[in-house]
């Protein structure tokens, strides 16, 4: 449902990974976030911290976006001090994120940290928002295995967005070439200091779950319970743990939990 209410939305994006490839992106969350500004009716500015030379960002101008404003700062410095003073001044009806950076520090703290600053309610991990009435929005919130959970919530509001939303949409390249970026510089970055003294380090895969096998009829369950044991599983092994503790091994080894 179309929104009755005029907004003035702001839409921070910030430059993705690819997960496999390693390749500079869009970030996917923010690209969701900006395609759900896109079917709201308002005033759109969508705002990056960083360098405006990178080459995602063009890839927002290529979903459309005429015009995409940078708040110029160096890498390792402070996104909130620069972010805060802008929104102050902008002061955004609705704001809208990504739960999390794909790169970098990836906390998630800075929709925490920026609605705390600007004094407004937070609504994380929406997939929707369904209906504005006058200063009430009504919004869907995803919810672990696949709920869904209706709020309603007075603007202003700072909300980030779940990947559960809408795709957003392919990119244009001629829409990209023809969009601008407009850099700003409002107030003099400041350093993270917090992060300085931080040691950085590849993380670590971790476990792997086992795959449990899930009957859904009686049918099922009852062709699970006769089946014959094949490749080793399903063993009965008495008297012997030795032989037992080594099936338990090579099970875990088989599945990907444990390593050789």
């Amino acid at each position: 449902m179309q929104p009755e209410h005029f907004l003035n939305i702001a839409v921070l994006v910030s430059e993705g990974r690819h997960p496999v490839s390693g390749r500079a992106r869009r970030a996917l969350q923010d690209a969701c976030a900006l395609e759900l500004a896109f079917a709201l009716k308002g005033e759109l500015e969508v705002i990056h911290a960083g360098d405006s030379t990178r080459s995602a960002l063009h890839d927002y101008l290529g979903m459309g976006l005429e015009r995409l404003t940078v708040l110029r700062q160096a890498e390792g410095d402070d996104a909130l001090a620069v972010l805060a003073p802008y929104l102050d001044e902008v002061q955004p009806d609705l704001l809208l994120t990504g739960i999390q950076a794909e790169q970098g520090e990836g906390s998630g703290m800075l929709p925490y940290l920026l609605a705390e600053h600007l004094g407004w309610p937070l609504v994380t991990g929406i997939a929707a928002i369904e209906q504005i009435e006058g200063d009430q929005v009504t919004l869907l919130q995803a919810l672990p295995r696949g709920q869904r959970r209706r709020l309603t919530v007075q603007l202003p509001l700072v909300a980030s967005v779940d990947e559960a939303a809408a795709s957003p949409r392919q990119l244009a390249f001629a829409r990209a070439r023809r969009g601008t970026i407009s850099e700003q510089q409002p107030v003099a970055p400041q350093r993270d200091a917090d992060s300085a003294g931080w040691q950085w380090q590849h993380a670590k895969s971790r476990p792997k779950r086992l795959k449990v096998a899930r009957a859904k009829t009686a049918a099922d369950r009852f062709k699970q319970a006769t089946a014959k044991a094949q490749g080793g599983k399903g063993q009965i092994i008495r008297n012997d743990p030795q032989a037992a503790a080594r099936a338990i091994y090579d099970l875990l080894v088989e599945e990907g939990v444990l390593r050789k």
